[in-house]
């Protein structure tokens, strides 16, 4: 068992991380990206998400390495089908749209219809496997930026995927090192966003 002192350092790394978490855009990010060990770390970390009924209601696919660039080519010719006569430059740049990072990871939500568990509840467990998959790689000393991009949506990349009924792409998750300091960007007022429950007859105090 840790001792005190350990556990509230532990518990102030944890708040500091949740609090200064940010993306890393996709567009400026470079090598090198995490290993396998560290693939597996922050892969079995996205599975302790809450999963009402135990249901695993998301899976992982994994691009690295020329796997990028082979995606890339169902990337363009799926572009090239949705919009005939599409620019040549254009084109390019979906052949290289998952070579700006090291490793992307594809979260897939796949929600079970013959379970009593609503399908709200399995798709807000896939997002929060995203979540959890992007706080565990800046943990580690990445970068994320999670994106879905018209990609997510093409039908014929849905295809090359695989993808059964019920599953949508969650979100593809680009990991790298960030090639630029990141900048935070302006965060929400919680006196706009939040209210304390009250009846109408109760006192406030």
């Amino acid at each position: 068992m840790l001792p005190p002192d350990a556990l509230n350092r532990n518990a102030h790394a944890a708040l500091d991380l949740l609090l200064t978490r940010r993306s890393g855009s996709a567009k400026a990010m470079t090598g090198p990206g995490p290993g396998p060990v560290e693939i597996e770390t922050i892969l079995r970390a996205a599975t302790r998400v809450p999963d009402h009924g135990k249901l695993t209601p998301w899976r992982f696919i994994l691009f690295e390495g020329k796997a990028r660039e082979d995606f890339g080519e169902v990337l363009a010719a799926a572009k090239a089908r949705a919009e005939p006569g599409i620019a040549p430059d254009l084109l390019e740049l979906e052949h290289k749209r998952f070579l700006r990072a090291p490793l992307v990871i594809g979260v897939i939500s796949r929600v079970r219809k013959d379970v009593p568990i609503p399908e709200w509840e399995q798709v807000l467990s896939a997002g929060a496997v995203c979540q959890t998959i992007l706080l565990a790689a800046t943990a580690l000393g990445y970068v994320a930026n999670l994106i879905t991009e018209w990609c997510a949506y093409d039908p014929n990349v849905r295809v090359a995927l695989d993808l059964g009924e019920g599953e949508r792409v969650a979100g593809f998750i680009y990991v790298g090192k960030s090639a630029k300091a990141l900048e935070d960007r302006p965060r929400p007022d919680l006196n706009l966003l939040v209210r304390r429950f009250a009846t109408s007859g109760s006192a406030n105090s």
